[in-house]
């Protein structure tokens, strides 16, 4: 049986949608995109504090802040793309790096 873990699966979602954000998509699509990365990376900030992961913590405290909708920070189409990729490289590494953690662990 297939065990998937809750923020397996954000972390999944989130470098889906970080990949479309390469896309041209409507405007009213980046905004909604940037509220669920706020969601997501605000409940890994809280996951990283409960496993007292302190440098995750403050790396995803950081990405709220910086994706968050209300007070936008306009660094252009090209650097948000770049740095689109760039998150989405480093929740890759994070996913499979945790992955490996605990499948250590359970043996």
């Amino acid at each position: 049986m297939i065990n998937i873990k809750p923020y397996t699966t954000i972390k999944t979602i989130l470098i889906a949608l970080l990949l479309l954000c390469l896309l041209n998509l409507p405007y009213g699509l980046y905004q909604l995109f940037r509220v669920i990365f706020t969601i997501g990376f605000v409940l890994l900030a809280i996951k990283a504090n409960e496993d007292k992961k302190q440098t995750e913590l403050t790396i995803f405290i950081v990405l709220a802040v910086l994706f968050q909708p209300l007070l936008k920070i306009p660094l252009g189409r090209e650097i948000w793309n770049i740095l689109d990729v760039v998150v989405a490289l480093g929740l890759i590494v994070n996913l499979f790096k945790t992955s490996k953690n605990e499948t250590s662990s359970n043996i």
